[in-house]
């Protein structure tokens, strides 16, 4: 079996880490499965991307058991984590987390960096990093602290205080909590209602809350602009305008 598994359903690719029996945990070799998944995700066939966990957690965060190999643990970061996150930023279209368990440590920064967390109601979230003595990692400070502001953000990491997936909804961390026997089935009819709408303005949306964190307002409405101007040579645009004018639902094409 593959550690981490892919499959699609229609528009919708679903990647699911595999390593039930240890929680999900990252190794070096997952690493390079997730990259070949996100490179797959790239097809224009696919238009929207779930992440979700094999048994009861989603991703226990860093397999311990290698960090026993010795070796440069910030050279690791470079060479594993970042290109992954890089690779989920710079998807054009919308990736949905769905937290099926336990989520911790680089597993919830890998969480957080999706565009959108739906999680069962048996789901947690802990920051872990503190609880060994390190600090977040794997975009960590960068995606929670965007989600929750600086305050909050710091004290929950610095606590390493575990969240309920009720929780996590009222902080605004997750968007949604289902009953745990629903989450595959919630997370496939969001994924699809995400597939159906305009993709290359979805991805071009992401690119712009991407940018507008670090851009002044004069930066931000350039952006905005030059965007726009490709939207609007868009296939779908023009079904857009097109349905609006006969006052019937949009067949969005993706392109």
């Amino acid at each position: 079996m593959a550690d981490v598994e892919v499959s699609r359903d229609g528009a919708v690719q679903t990647i699911t880490l595999n390593r039930p029996e240890k929680m999900n945990a990252f190794t070096r070799g997952m690493h390079g499965e997730i990259r070949a998944a996100l490179k797959e995700a790239r097809d224009a066939e696919v238009r929207a991307v779930v992440i979700t966990g094999a048994g009861r957690a989603f991703c226990a965060g860093q397999d311990l058991t290698e960090f026993g190999e010795g070796g440069d643990v910030g050279a690791s970061l470079r060479e594993t984590y970042h290109p992954n996150v890089h690779a989920l930023r710079a998807l054009e279209k919308p990736v949905i987390a769905a937290v099926n368990g336990a989520c911790a440590g680089a597993g919830l920064s890998f969480a957080c960096a999706c565009d959108i967390r739906i999680a069962a109601d048996s789901a947690s979230f802990v920051p872990g990093f503190v609880g060994i003595g390190l600090v977040p990692d794997a975009g960590g400070t960068y995606f929670i602290h965007r989600l929750l502001g600086s305050s909050r953000a710091f004290e929950w990491m610095s606590s390493n205080r575990r969240l309920t997936a009720a929780e996590a909804h009222a902080w605004g961390l997750v968007s949604e909590v289902v009953e745990a026997d629903a989450l595959a089935a919630r997370s496939a009819e969001l994924a699809a209602f995400y597939a159906a709408l305009p993709t290359r303005a979805i991805g071009m949306t992401k690119r712009l809350f991407d940018h507008a964190d670090t851009a002044t307002l004069d930066e931000q409405l350039e952006h905005e602009a030059q965007l726009q101007a490709v939207a609007a040579q868009s296939d779908d645009f023009r079904e857009g305008v097109a349905a609006f004018l006969e006052k019937r639902p949009p067949r969005f094409s993706g392109r």
